[in-house]
């Protein structure tokens, strides 16, 4: 109250003085045009200042607590309203204060709370004064907002503030009008397009990757300029050049370009590309077709001289793939740009490819069993009597027939028993013949009881690269007779005229293999599996059979495609048997009485059970790592049962002797298999 009674008084105090007639400032006021004022003050409170202000233009302050001060306004000239009010700006800003619209009120307060508080920016809809705070977003376009910080901050107030904002790209400005449109005039000058760009140059006939080298061992960016140096990138994928820098260096880059993007001749180049892993013979078609998709026109035919062409993209031009069998190369004559996407095409194919080694287990487990039990007799007993009877049975043992053993003991030359297998017991007796004694088998039993058992292991193994068919064969050629005949010959006789003839006998026969065969394709696949086309046979010789005109074979084949993981175990097929047969010969009737049955009657029995079971196990081998230790555990095992062999003390053959396998880094480093690499001295390297 007693701050708002001062300034009034203060006011009207000035007021009064300009009144007075005799007063020079009331003579400098009445002097004074209408509509306007002129303002002195000496060490006057600032709160009169704003009072004085307030009742000059008309407008309505909000004045803060801490707005306090003496000011001193001294003003040569009579000033109008707006005038008047600049100047007062003026004086807040130089005693640390700020005025802020706020509707129709103008806020006095101290400039860091005006920081807070500012008005809009600078959008032209209304007028701000130069002493005015107010807070404008600056967008940047061509240069980074955070880069121009460190340079506008220097030029600005302490007071003032300036924020970069990366994600919009723009700047936030806090400060008085006048200063916000000098920092908005700078940054526009700043803020302009640079020459700087990257440039894209396809080449016809040079290689990008060449004329980049040339191109930078061209360019010197250790000098000063070298930020602003341009710099040189070659595409090999589109044979293009990427240039990056100033307009004036990818000029002058561009016409070095354009001078060595020329064609050497108008026929092309012949370049010859040797490969590492592919058959050349093999990729000479498929080039050939990459070749006629690049010039457009249908591949042609093959000269009779051998090669392949294919026309160029010129139409003029004749591209040429020609394999070279002996060096493993190709030979390509064709344009520049179509030998390039020919070598791209090389360079995927020519790629080492995986093996697989494949083992095959075929387990044969099979057991046999069999029982006879049986008697036979035979009368006349005496060489008196005329009555013959008895029982005769065949049995499945041969030599059990009781005719059989009766003819053995009468053979000539001395007894020579035939009997069957197992237990037989007879009763023998001698009887006369038309003078001539012989021996009478009155009785035989025969009993039998047989067990065999086969255990039958084979593991194939073959290794082949992927998508390549591999054989392993382990048979014998066993001859089978598929036909016969007989040829006569002959001519008619001089005298009689009758015609002689000849025999000639002939028998076709044919050969084949009999044992185990193994053929597969593996496929692998993206992941860790693979696709195996298989066809595995085993076959071997029976025993004749009766009735059979020639050889007896058993034969197993399986021919299947399955998908089997690496390294990982797949069963492909089997076979379980079990073979029961009861036979029994008896004497009808006699045969059927309980006890004594027995002595009319034969039985035998026969069982036969067999299991056989063939199994795969792939393996992937990638890289010459794994093949080394595939193929090492395999030669250390042979060895090892080399050297147990070589401990058996029954063998006659000396040690030093007996055949061994040397070890593998011995096996290795022999003269006979020289691996070891040299330089091009021919020495081996380390």
């Amino acid at each position: 109250m007693i701050r708002f009674l001062l300034a009034a008084f203060l006011m009207f105090a000035t007021v009064l003085a300009g009144a007075q007639p005799k007063a020079p400032a009331a003579t400098a006021t009445a002097a004074n045009p209408p509509g306007t004022h002129t303002l002195n003050m000496k060490d006057a409170d600032i709160q009169a200042l704003i009072a004085t202000v307030s009742e000059i233009t008309g407008k309505n302050f909000i004045v803060g607590p801490n707005v306090q001060g003496k000011v001193t306004v001294i003003s040569a000239r009579p000033m109008k309203p707006d005038e008047i009010y600049d100047v007062f700006l003026s004086v807040l800003r130089v005693h640390g204060y700020a005025a802020i619209p706020s509707g129709s009120m103008v806020k006095i307060v101290p400039e860091a709370v005006a920081q807070q508080d500012g008005s809009g920016g600078l959008n032209g809809t209304h007028a701000h004064e130069a002493d005015e705070i107010v807070t404008q977003i600056v967008p940047v376009k061509h240069v980074a907002a955070t880069e121009l910080v460190p340079i506008l901050r220097p030029l600005m107030p302490q007071g003032a503030q300036l924020i970069a904002h990366p994600a919009s790209n723009s700047l936030v400005i806090s400060d008085r009008a006048g200063n916000v449109e000098r920092m908005i005039s700078i940054i526009q000058r700043i803020d302009t397009v640079s020459d700087s760009g990257v440039d894209v140059i396809p080449l016809q006939h040079a290689s990008a990757a060449e004329v980049a080298r040339i191109l930078g061992q061209l360019s010197d960016t250790k000098g000063a300029d070298a930020a602003d140096a341009p710099r040189v990138f070659a595409d090999e994928r589109t044979n293009s050049i990427l240039l990056s820098g100033g307009k004036s260096g990818r000029l002058r880059l561009r016409a070095l370009i354009a001078h060595l993007d020329t064609p050497i001749s108008d026929g092309g180049e012949t370049q010859v590309v040797y490969l590492n892993y592919a058959n050349a013979k093999d990729l000479v078609p498929i080039l050939e077709g990459v070749a006629a998709t690049l010039t457009g026109d249908a591949p042609a035919a093959k000269p009779a001289a051998g090669g392949a062409t294919g026309s160029a993209a010129s139409g003029s031009s004749t591209a040429t793939i020609q394999a070279h069998e002996g060096d493993n190369a190709l030979v390509i004559s064709a344009p520049p740009a179509v030998f390039r996407s020919l070598q791209a095409v090389i360079r995927q194919l020519d790629i080492r490819r995986a093996q697989v080694l494949i083992e095959a287990v075929i387990a044969e487990v099979s057991d046999e069993t069999a029982n006879e039990l049986g008697i036979q007799w035979q009368v006349p007993l005496g060489d008196k009597s005329h009555v013959i009877g008895g029982t005769n049975f065949t049995g499945n043992t041969p030599g059990n027939n009781i005719f059989n053993v009766t003819s053995g003991l009468n053979a000539s030359g001395g007894p020579a028993v035939s009997v069957g297998n197992g237990l037989n017991l007879g009763y023998l007796d001698t009887i006369t013949l038309n003078g001539k004694q012989l021996l009478s088998l009155g009785g035989l039993v025969s009993a039998l009881r047989s067990n065999g058992k086969n255990n039958i292991l084979s593991t194939p193994s073959v290794m082949t690269l992927d998508n390549q068919e591999a054989m392993i064969k382990v048979a014998q050629e066993v001859p089978f007779v598929t036909g016969s005949y007989t040829t006569n010959t002959g001519g008619n006789g001089s005298n009689s005229g009758t015609t002689t003839g000849i025999g000639n006998p002939f028998q076709t026969i044919q050969r084949k293999d009999v044992g185990l065969t193994l053929t597969v394709t593996p496929h692998i696949n993206s992941g860790d599996t693979v696709r195996l086309d298989i066809h595995q046979e085993v076959s071997n010789l029976l025993p004749p059979v009766q009735g059979a005109v020639d050889l007896v074979t058993n034969k197993r084949e399986i021919k299947t495609t399955v998908m089997v993981k690496d390294d990982s175990l797949l069963v492909l097929g089997g076979l379980i048997s079990d073979n029961v047969k009861d036979s029994v010969q008896k004497v009808p009737a006699l045969g059927d009485i309980p006890l004594i049955g027995n002595l009319f009657r034969y039985r035998s029995n026969d069982h036969t059970k067999q299991d056989l079971m063939v199994f795969l196990h792939p393996k992937i081998l990638r890289d010459a790592a794994s093949e080394a230790q595939v193929s090492g555990e395999k030669y250390n095992f042979l060895r090892t049962e080399q050297l147990q062999m070589r401990e058996n003390n029954e063998t006659i053959t000396p040690r030093s002797q007996q055949p061994m396998l040397p070890e593998v880094h011995d096996f290795l480093k022999s003269p006979a298999l020289d691996v070891a690499p040299k330089d091009a001295a021919g020495t081996h390297r380390p």
